[in-house]
C-alpha cells in the first residue's frame, strides 16, 4: 500500500485497510488532537480491537512500546512499536456520540466521533457491527489513587506520533474528535485534523 499521508479532517472521520505485518503511524499533526482509533479483522468484522479484553492482557490502564492491543476474541491485533507522543492514551472512555453531546447541554446535532466512524467505514463500503470501545490516542485522562478521573489537555507536541503495528488483515479507522466543550482537543477547544500513513 501506499505511504502517502491521509488526511483525517477536524471533526470526521477515515478509514483504510492495513495488511498484517503493516505499520500505522498515527500524527498528531498540530499536538493538541484526540484521534479515536479503532481496527476491525478485515474478513470478520465482528472481530475488533477491544479495550475491556486489551487491559487485562497489558495489566494497564494504558500500553507500553512493544505490548499488543487484543481483540474481543482475545488476539493480537495492534501492537505499539513506537510512540514519541508522551505515550499518554485513554482506553477508558466511549466514543462521543450525539446523546452525550445533549448531556453537556447541546440542543441541537453535534458531530461525534460514533458518526464519524460510521462515516469513514462507508467510505470503504463497510458497515460496523456495533460501535466498539475505542483507543483514543493522544487524549490525557489521567486518573487519581482513589480513582477519581478529570478531563485535562494532550500532552502530544506537533508532529509526534504513534506506530501500531497490524497484527492481521483489518480495516482501520480514526475520528478527529469533535469535542470542543470539555478540554480534551486543547483549551482552546477548536478540533483539527490529524493524519496517518500506512508504511511496509
Amino acid at each position: 500500500m501506499s505511504a502517502s499521508i491521509i488526511t483525517i479532517p477536524a471533526r470526521s472521520g477515515k478509514a483504510a485497510y492495513a495488511e498484517a505485518g503493516q505499520r500505522i503511524k498515527v500524527i498528531n499533526t498540530h499536538g493538541q488532537q484526540v484521534v479515536d482509533t479503532w481496527a476491525f479483522r478485515r474478513d470478520n468484522l465482528k472481530e475488533f480491537m477491544s479495550m475491556e479484553h486489551s487491559r487485562p492482557n497489558f495489566m494497564r490502564i494504558r500500553p507500553r512500546v512493544g505490548e499488543s492491543f487484543f481483540s474481543n476474541q482475545r488476539r493480537p491485533i495492534l501492537t505499539v512499536e513506537e510512540d514519541t507522543s508522551g505515550g499518554v492514551h485513554d482506553t477508558l472512555m466511549a466514543a462521543c456520540d450525539n446523546p452525550r453531546y445533549g448531556l453537556l447541554g447541546c440542543t441541537e446535532y453535534h458531530d461525534n466521533c460514533t458518526d464519524n466512524l460510521s462515516a469513514g467505514m462507508k467510505e470503504l463500503g463497510l458497515e460496523e457491527p456495533e460501535t466498539p470501545s475505542p483507543l483514543n490516542l493522544f487524549m490525557n485522562i489521567p486518573w487519581t489513587p482513589d480513582g477519581e478521573l478529570s478531563w485535562e489537555e494532550p500532552v502530544s507536541t506537533p508532529g509526534s506520533y504513534i506506530l501500531l503495528k497490524a497484527e492481521m488483515d483489518l480495516v482501520i479507522a480514526f475520528s478527529a474528535c469533535p469535542q470542543d466543550i470539555l478540554p480534551i482537543n486543547g483549551r482552546v477547544g477548536k478540533p483539527t485534523e490529524a493524519h496517518f500513513q500506512i508504511l511496509d
